[in-house]
């Protein structure tokens, strides 16, 4: 069935009460920054843009709980379930639904979902953009912060993260550490042709940013 603007601005009203009080890191700001990078995508790759635009502006109402417990669940998969149910008093067929589903169950960096869809690859470029660049650098200090870390940088990211064997957080948990285990190899993560020229432009951005930031410790600069 055709999806109108009025059903896409119903779902939108209702994917924001998921998002009361969340986190700065992964807030409505940050569903609505994946949701434009994915229609840029979408466009480019000629992918359906409704069903991008739902997946997006519900793919992490799972998350607010995940950060809740610590991580004891797999957002993606929870949010998959809970828009299941929630899309079935909208007049959507079942392969929407299940492209929908799908592309919310597939859009994490962490599980082991892999996205089939060009809908689903479209959304998981745009989460994962999403954390890299300007914009990545800035999500990487708060995210240290509410993870509970009380250092700017320890001068040990480069080999603890050589060490580090999981994605538990302790207080020495830096942001300079995040980039170090992760958000340096994003770039490396994409799947889309859009979505690789996009990360090669916020990638560099990130890597000098990190690259000077240590020369401003080091008083070179």
């Amino acid at each position: 069935m055709k999806i109108t603007k009025e059903l896409i601005e119903k779902i939108e009203k209702e994917a924001k009460t998921y998002f009361v009080n969340a986190s700065g890191c992964h807030d409505w700001s940050h569903v609505d920054r994946v949701k434009k990078l994915a229609l840029r995508i979408g466009k480019q790759e000629k992918a359906d843009l409704q069903i991008i635009e739902i997946a997006a502006l519900l793919h992490d109402i799972g998350r607010k709980e995940e950060m809740k417990t610590k991580g004891l669940f797999c957002h993606a998969e929870a949010g998959a379930k809970t828009a299941r149910k929630l899309l079935k008093k909208y007049s959507l067929t079942t392969d929407q639904v299940e492209n929908i589903v799908h592309c919310i169950e597939a859009h994490r960096y962490r599980n082991a979902h892999i996205p089939n869809t060009i809908e689903a690859k479209i959304l998981y470029d745009a989460d994962k953009l999403d954390s890299i660049g300007a914009i990545g650098v800035a999500r990487d200090f708060l995210f240290a912060g509410n993870a509970g870390s009380n250092c700017l940088y320890t001068g040990n990211e480069k080999r603890l993260a050589k060490e580090k064997k999981d994605y538990s957080y302790t207080k020495e948990d830096s942001a300079l550490l995040e980039y170090e285990i992760k958000l340096k190899h994003v770039k490396d993560k994409i799947v889309t042709k859009t979505g690789k020229k996009i990360a090669k432009q916020r990638h560099e951005y990130m890597k000098k940013f990190f690259e000077r930031f240590w020369k401003e410790v080091k008083g070179e600069l």
